[in-house]
């Protein structure tokens, strides 16, 4: 274990986001909102730590083993989520506790989007910036992992997509390094986040809102300024923008870069989970529209309008509101809420387990009553014609045994923090998911539950967001022996 480098990286971590902190400090001074000293504080505090980290083995170089990228994927967002609460307890508006401090920067930083705050319109404008920032800094972060780093420690989901799967994206690798992987992910994530904030603002929002609303659009965030999230806006012509970008941020972000380097779309219909993706998205719209219009709840129009909305919202993992879904009638609430257990593509910003995933699960549950039928047959599973390694089969069900004990776990351990089951499964699987809003008591914010269910659900945030085996492989004892 290279200890010293890891410092090294995690100080320069530090110091960068350091840096990322003038923006709000530029906007504090701007609207002269009187949490310029908090931000400045922050500023020198955190970049102070990331110095002392850095400066005794500024000189070290080493290469990194597997073992440290794994500790490193996890220190980052943890490090990163625990220098994000200095600005939440430092200014006096809000002026949080430690507990919800981390609780909202971690949540930021996942893109989970669940909150403790209320009142967001009558916070400083620095503040509501900072926490957009958060998220859309911590979406770029997850797009760089995804792609660029944890397939090279042979985990996560884009192992699955790129190293075995059959389409277009199989051979081009991205970039052959990964600072060029980077680099050109972040020239599409910056573009998809100007175009978005233009956009917003020619549908008639501030700039301020434009910006910011953006961030957590592309991020696939979900954080807003004001409580009523995207609906304050009351514009079906926003809804349809942030239907839009949402959709497209929850793409696999491997396919933009193949679109932008090679200048076609082509390959887009090409790809096995983005029409496995729509195909999902088409049949949740399709029930959730019927449901509510049938019900009673809505006009036909009005149906379409919020029911569309929600369902992108929630099954991207977003977690934007313009209705309460959480009230909607019959099977509905429940109906979103799972939804967003598939989540967005491999390689995009968004949570859940991931559509490749899960479309593999079906493929092979498919298989097994084709083997009832045939028990001597040999039917391989098979994306776009061509067979997956059972390697790959089985670390997708590894995957999803480890989500299901993950998620019973959790939900025990918030349920004996005596919140109820409706609450506690909502809320587990709304952090486990990245998702924001849940059902029950944190079906607005979490701002009325324990301390203690704000801990448990901050690791669940981080363990959803690592893809649960990021974070648990830390616990093996084997993973520590030299």
């Amino acid at each position: 274990m290279h200890l010293t480098v890891i410092a090294r990286i995690l100080g320069i971590f530090l110091m960068l986001f350091s840096i990322a902190i003038l923006p709000p400090i530029l906007v504090s001074v701007w609207y002269d909102d009187g949490a310029t000293s908090a931000f400045i504080t922050a500023m020198a505090l955190v970049f102070g730590i990331g110095f002392t980290f850095w400066l005794p083995v500024r000189s070290v170089r080493q290469e990194l083993r597997t073992r440290d990228g794994f500790l490193i994927a996890a220190l980052f967002w943890l490090t990163l989520g625990l220098a994000g609460t200095l600005p939440f307890m430092l200014s006096e508006n809000p002026g949080l506790g430690f507990a919800d401090a981390f609780f909202e920067s971690l949540s930021g930083w996942t893109t989970t989007g669940a909150t403790v705050m209320t009142g967001l319109e009558f916070l400083p404008k620095s503040i509501l910036w900072y926490r957009q920032q958060l998220q859309w800094m911590g979406g770029m972060g997850i797009i760089v992992l995804a792609v660029a780093i944890l397939p090279m420690l042979g985990i996560g989901g884009m192992q699955l997509y790129r190293a075995e799967m059959p389409g277009p994206m199989k051979d081009s690798k991205l970039t052959p390094r990964i600072a060029e992987t980077a680099k050109a992910l972040w020239y599409i994530y910056l573009f998809l986040t100007i175009a978005c904030a233009l956009a917003y603002w020619a549908a008639g929002m501030g700039l301020f809102d434009a910006v910011v609303h953006s961030f957590a659009t592309v991020g696939i965030g979900g954080f807003s300024t004001y409580d009523a999230s995207i609906g304050h806006f009351d514009s079906p012509l926003i809804e349809a923008i942030a239907i839009f970008f949402m959709l497209i941020a929850a793409l696999n972000f491997s396919l933009h870069f193949y679109a932008w380097r090679n200048k076609t779309l082509s390959h887009y219909w090409q790809d096995s989970e983005l029409k496995f993706f729509f195909l999902v998205m088409a049949g949740g719209a399709v029930m959730t529209i019927s449901a509510l219009w049938y019900t009673g709840t809505f006009d036909f129009g009005q149906s379409v309008r919020y029911g569309l909305f929600e369902l992108v919202s929630v099954a991207t993992t977003a977690g934007f509101g313009t209705s309460d879904f959480s009230v909607w009638p019959v099977f509905l609430p429940v109906l979103l809420f799972m939804m967003a257990f598939i989540g967005g593509c491999t390689g995009s910003t968004g949570g859940g387990m991931k559509v490749i995933r899960v479309l593999l699960i079906y493929k092979q549950g498919v298989r097994e009553i084709h083997r009832l039928i045939h028990p001597n047959a040999v039917i391989p599973v098979k994306i776009s014609n061509r067979a997956v390694p059972g390697r790959i089969l089985d670390a997708v069900w590894g995957f999803f045994a480890m989500y299901i004990v993950t998620f019973m776990v959790m939900m025990l351990a918030l349920m004996a923090t005596g919140l109820d089951q409706v609450t506690a499964f909502s809320a587990v699987g709304s952090c486990l998911n990245n998702l924001g809003p849940g059902l029950g008591d944190v079906s607005t914010h979490y701002g009325d539950i324990s301390d203690t269910a704000k801990w448990l659900l901050a690791l669940t945030m981080l363990l959803g967001r690592l893809e649960i085996f990021t974070l648990l492989v830390l616990l093996s004892p084997r993973f520590w022996r030299s």
